[in-house]
């Protein structure tokens, strides 16, 4: 299997796109199209939770206000054989209408959208769309929802991990952060069942762990923060105010990685988030609060280098790698002494490498060819590196990864896959 190397001169190439959704069960939901996008402009709220997760919903909704000026579409896993109640439980905890989602429904602010028993639910074009979920594919209802929130809404996107067993949530939670939305986590030690918050967090994929009274104080904080209002506004402007050009300064003093020649709509996009997250409006007082806080200068970097990956993301390449790319390199007429090296800069955690190096594999094992193969990955994040050689992902990646590809090239240990040597 392939090692990443400790090189960090690879470039990380930024500004790939929005977490696409590859697999059969984690594509986007092929229910009926939805006719011309709605306009729909107010963020959107992803919570997902299962086991213990109804309680802290009802705590969550307690604590908001009927004008919250956001939708809120909650994924719980149910019971795919009976009916559910959990419509008219949450109604019971708040003002704002609560309502099963339908196939084509459009997003509303201050209404509440719940998953319906034996389906998936995404959202295109501002409208949710549901599928009957597919008995013979992992269901990750929450981890389905959330990387189709992020695809859809992009910065307005905001997801929310609560009570729960095992890593839902965890994927989907990663593909908001790439999208540059904003996640948050209910802290594991008030959840009734720890498993889902506590894997996201452990894949670092969660902006604030906080309790659910603070995630909803967070919440109405954010919906009413500049951030919202300017995305959208910044996507190829240039940042000419003096206080981004002192933030990109300190950057390229503190990590030696001039941002000057990154597409600005995603430098200013993430400043914007960071600030957000701190609370902060203005540029002038997130420049202070870097100057202050050191490891914030840490944050910052990573969060512009976006990290979208998945295993065998963009389908279609891979077909085509399979198909094209390797039939010319590993041909039969090369020698043991030429080697082939496949290098994949910006490797971020991994799984563009160790997908390359799957197929690799099988395509030798199918034409009998045997050649020495080396892949390299290079990634500016030393931290994304670590991930990368530890070669550990959460359980989540059934929905990418098929069941025989799990077996043959993954170690199952503690509810995690680690790549197999």
């Amino acid at each position: 299997m392939p090692g990443t190397s400790k090189s960090k001169s690879g470039q990380h190439q930024a500004g790939k796109g929005r977490a696409a959704v590859n697999s059969d069960q984690a594509k986007k939901p092929a229910a009926s199209e939805p006719s011309a996008p709605t306009g729909q402009t107010c963020p959107v709220i992803g919570i997902g939770a299962s086991a213990g997760g109804l309680e802290a919903m009802t705590e969550v909704l307690h604590h908001l206000p009927v004008d919250l000026g956001a939708a809120i579409v909650f994924v719980q896993h149910l019971d795919p054989k009976h009916a559910s109640m959990l419509t008219e439980l949450l109604a019971r905890a708040t003002l704002m209408p609560v309502q099963q989602v339908i196939d084509g429904v459009p997003i509303e602010r201050d209404r509440i959208y719940v998953i319906a028993p034996n389906t998936c639910i995404g959202i295109r074009n501002g409208r949710l769309i549901s599928e009957t979920r597919n008995p013979a594919a992992p269901h990750m209802p929450i981890d389905f929802f959330f990387r189709s929130l992020a695809e859809d809404q992009g910065s307005k996107a905001i997801g929310v991990v609560l009570s729960g067993t095992a890593s839902d949530g965890t994927l989907g939670l990663k593909a908001i952060k790439e999208a540059g939305g904003i996640t948050y986590a209910q802290d594991p030690d008030t959840a009734k069942y720890d498993g889902m918050p506590r894997s996201a967090i452990v894949a670092g994929c969660v902006d604030s762990v906080l309790p659910v009274d603070g995630i909803a104080a967070e919440l109405v904080r954010l919906c009413q923060h500049p951030y919202m209002e300017r995305l959208g506004q910044v996507e190829e402007q240039p940042l000419s105010d003096k206080a981004f050009d002192d933030i990109l300064n300190m950057l390229r003093t503190a990590k030696g990685v001039d941002f000057g020649q990154y597409k600005p709509g995603t430098v200013h996009r993430r400043t914007l988030r960071r600030m957000a997250i701190h609370r902060l409006e203005k540029p002038e007082e997130y420049l202070k609060y870097l100057k202050s806080h050191r490891e914030e200068v840490d944050l910052l970097f990573h969060d512009i280098l976006i990290h979208v990956t998945s295993f065998f993301r963009e389908a279609p390449t891979f077909n085509a790698i399979t198909t094209h790319v390797l039939p010319a390199i590993l041909h039969q007429g090369r020698s043991q002494d030429d080697p082939v090296r496949i290098w994949v800069p910006g490797c971020a955690t991994g799984e563009e490498a160790y997908s390359i190096a799957i197929c690799v594999l099988e395509y030798m094992r199918q034409t009998g060819v045997e050649i020495a193969v080396q892949v390299f990955g290079t990634d500016l994040s030393e931290v994304a590196l670590e991930q990368a050689r530890a070669g550990i992902y959460p359980s989540s990646i059934e929905a990418d990864v098929s069941p025989e590809r799990l077996r043959r090239f993954f170690v199952s240990s503690n509810g995690k896959y680690k790549i197999a040597r």
